[in-house]
């Protein structure tokens, strides 16, 4: 998934975040309120983590400022402040969930998890992706051609479920370095060709018919045909 936290106490952005990566997720980290509003304004993300007690803008009203323009992006309230008068107000100012600090970062994943399987409308969450022979089971994050194992790294892994979410559309770059990588990233590095480069040569083994294809000047395209 592509996160957002929104979070100024940084021990505990660093504690979330690195977990978040470890486990194949993409996050970036806005420090204060306006920050936060504007990212989650100009980009796609799977969910947001929201601090309430936040510099320059408080977290309840960036949530408010989202919902006004229409986003519907899931909404974790991650807060001190654990009274049910203050989770209430979380929920009515339109966040999905509220978790108290201090928190189980076990529990705050599986939050996640719930929350977008909430607003996506589905009640449990796939375990595999396919096309063609290739498989991917999103649990041990490992892929398959037939009966040909195939191991990923974390950016392989989210590379090629992002893939798999838009079989047949002509990925650019930009929406690549979106998925899978966080704000700081430096888009004139070839680290994505890389990366594109060395996830083809593990998906398409001798014999076996290429399923990533590369669309000259546009970007790339997973896709059977």
């Amino acid at each position: 998934m592509k996160l957002l936290l929104i979070e100024d106490d940084l021990p505990t952005a660093g504690y979330v975040c690195q977990g978040l990566v470890e486990l194949g997720h993409a996050c970036d980290l806005a420090s204060t309120g306006l920050d936060g509003l504007t990212a989650g304004l100009t980009k796609d993300y799977d969910a947001i983590i929201l601090d309430r007690n936040l510099p320059l803008m408080d977290g309840l009203s960036v949530l408010e400022a989202l919902r006004a323009q229409g986003h519907k992006t899931p909404v974790l309230i991650l807060s001190a402040l654990g009274q049910v008068d203050d989770r209430i107000k979380g929920l009515n100012a339109g966040g999905d969930d509220y978790l108290t600090k201090p928190f189980s970062f076990q529990e705050l994943v599986a939050r996640l998890a719930a929350i977008v399987r909430r607003v996506e409308g589905v009640a449990t969450p796939p375990r595999t992706r396919h096309i063609a022979d290739l498989e991917l089971d999103l649990l041990t994050r490992v892929a398959r051609r037939g009966e040909r194992r195939i191991e990923l790294s974390n950016k392989e892994f989210q590379l090629l479920d992002y893939f798999l979410r838009h079989i047949g559309q002509v990925v650019t770059r930009t929406m690549l370095i979106e998925a899978a990588w966080d704000y700081s990233f430096d888009p004139g590095t070839n680290l994505v060709d890389v990366h594109i480069s060395r996830l083809r040569a593990k998906l398409d083994g001798d014999g076996e018919a290429p399923l990533l294809h590369t669309v000259r000047g546009a970007g790339y395209r997973l896709d059977a045909n």
